[in-house]
């Protein structure tokens, strides 16, 4: 278990950005590995072999990102993205596609919109497509979408363990002027289809 709670705010990093271009275009995932799942014997779960995230696209909104990697800061929150663009991936986190949470940051602004800043647009049911280094694609669709208090983020339901490949995009919400900072995250759950 993670014990990281994603503060997406203003803030700094020394992580470098992730340069793509030279890497190839990605296509679909054609090296799935079937698993059982301990819930259901009976039912088989899909997963993709590890590999680094490159890119973030939901089609629904028009969201195309590339990614960056993330790690945690010394006080063991999450770092955030160092400016507006990218998203960032957070390297203790799965790999999109593999069993678990694999877990996408991103800002909701930076001096005007940022990478999320329509992720509230995303509905149920919209498809998710993450890149990746070796060039398969994880494709996934939006299961849930919820809004938090940063004060009661519920660490276990973002970062817990899952016997499935998961997404979690999280980004901040709710901005109050009184006290200058967001007070909520609005996280978007999704499972690899």
């Amino acid at each position: 278990m993670i014990l990281a709670v994603a503060m997406i705010t203003a803030g700094s990093s020394t992580q470098p950005r992730v340069d793509v271009s030279a890497l190839p275009i990605a296509r679909s995932a054609s090296l799935v590995t079937p698993t059982v799942s301990t819930e259901s014997p009976n039912a088989i779960v899909l997963s993709m072999a590890k590999s680094s995230p490159i890119r973030l696209r939901i089609a629904a909104i028009g969201l195309d990102s590339k990614l960056m990697k993330l790690g945690l800061e010394k006080d063991g929150t999450l770092q955030v993205p160092p400016t507006g663009f990218p998203a960032g991936w957070y390297t203790g986190s799965p790999t999109p596609g593999e069993i678990g949470p694999a877990v996408i940051a991103g800002h909701v602004d930076w001096n005007g919109p940022a990478v999320f800043y329509s992720l509230n647009r995303v509905r149920l049911g919209d498809q998710i497509v993450v890149d990746r280094a070796d060039g398969t694609t994880a494709k996934f669709k939006v299961i849930r979408i919820a809004a938090f208090l940063k004060s009661k983020f519920p660490t276990d339901a973002v970062y817990g363990n899952l016997t499935y490949p998961g997404l979690r995009l999280i980004t901040c919400d709710d901005y109050d002027f009184k006290l200058h900072k967001y007070v909520r995250n609005t996280v978007v759950f999704a499972a690899l289809i």
